[in-house]
């Protein structure tokens, strides 16, 4: 089992149960982890970063492992006239996480604004980002809203 880490420290300040699920950190794809893991893509959830092309914070988009970040839908979903995704470079010197291992859990003394899809208000747990690359979380949906302060909005497209 891995070193205790701070998405780990911060769902357990707040009672959150959550499991350890572990994979190859040579996976960064999230629909190959999916697969890896023996559970379906809707399950398992991508953390992006996106820039408002006007400046400000960015943003964390949670996402399924089989669908597609629409930057129209986020944009107005965060009140932007326009988002960007962050590069790999950019994500990992924003955040201090590796890509693949980009976690909103590790992120929340940041404040930024989380948006998570809406398709997973329809399930009971989801499997985010511990953090770390070969870490993932499987959660309670709903207390990760919480938790994330994140907002339910439709940001993706099959």
């Amino acid at each position: 089992m891995a070193q205790k880490l701070n998405s780990m420290r911060l769902l357990e300040k707040y009672n959150i149960p959550y499991e350890v699920t572990e994979f190859p950190d040579t996976l960064r794809d999230a629909e190959a982890i999916a697969e890896v893991l023996g559970i379906p893509p809707y399950l398992v959830y991508k953390t992006l970063v996106a820039q408002p092309a006007d400046g400000g914070k960015p943003l964390l988009a949670l996402i399924a492992a089989h669908r597609t970040l629409d930057l129209k839908k986020l944009a107005a979903a965060s009140g932007h006239k326009k988002v960007v995704m962050a590069s790999h470079k950019e994500a990992e010197s924003l955040t201090g996480l590796k890509v693949g291992g980009i976690s909103a859990l590790a992120l929340t003394h940041k404040n930024w604004p989380v948006f998570l899809d809406q398709p997973a208000a329809e399930q009971e747990h989801i499997l985010v980002s511990a953090g770390q690359r070969g870490l993932d979380l499987r959660v309670p949906t709903m207390a990760l809203v919480r938790v994330l302060n994140a907002r339910l909005a439709e940001i993706g497209i099959e």
